[in-house]
């Protein structure tokens, strides 16, 4: 686990740092996974690379195991981004209604616009908006790292399972650490 190149054109993908679920119990303090991000995406935009911040605000109209989901029942600024991220202007935003940031937005038109060729993904919850968005960024053909102490989950076994067997398989992983330590290094 240990990132050794960092594309000219990478972009952060920040999934859904928002006020309805940074509240939720998960098994790594959202503080924590809050500040990661934060540090990470001042970082990319000193690099002058793009920040992308993702919220959810809806769900899929397809049936699941767990019923309907009565979002009506969640405080009206629950689908608002932490103020810690600290949006800037030339940030974009994806508003989704899916497990993933890709699908039924315009994030990979968006990226290919700027070039990007390289996505580090970073949030909550790892088996779900982690997870999708990065197998959908390596089906569109992205190099994908998964910032792995900056995503988190509500169940630990989903957790350990995504970072242990699926993200190897279609990403590079690496900690917030070797991440900015390669930012640091003169392009």
């Amino acid at each position: 686990m240990s990132l050794t190149k960092l594309d000219t054109t990478a972009a952060l993908i920040v999934i859904d740092l928002q006020k309805g679920i940074v509240g939720l119990p998960t098994i790594h303090p959202t503080t924590e996974i809050v500040a990661r991000s934060a540090k990470l995406a001042r970082s990319f935009r000193e690099r002058a690379l793009s920040v992308v911040l993702v919220n959810v605000t809806g769900v899929a109209p397809g049936r699941t195991d767990v019923g309907p989901r009565n979002l009506s029942s969640l405080p009206a600024d629950w689908t608002e981004l932490v103020p810690e991220l600290e949006q800037y202007p030339d940030d974009y935003i994806i508003s989704k209604q899916r497990v993933g940031a890709f699908i039924g937005t315009s994030l990979d038109g968006t990226l290919r616009k700027r070039g990007v060729t390289q996505v580090f993904v970073t949030g909550i919850a790892t088996s779900l908006g982690v997870e999708s968005t990065a197998r959908s960024a390596y089906d569109y053909g992205y190099n994908v790292v998964i910032v792995v102490d900056a995503v988190t989950d509500r169940d630990a076994d989903a957790h350990r399972h995504c970072v242990e067997k699926i993200f190897p398989r279609i990403s590079e992983t690496d900690t917030t650490d070797g991440v900015l330590k390669l930012l640091k290094e003169p392009h």
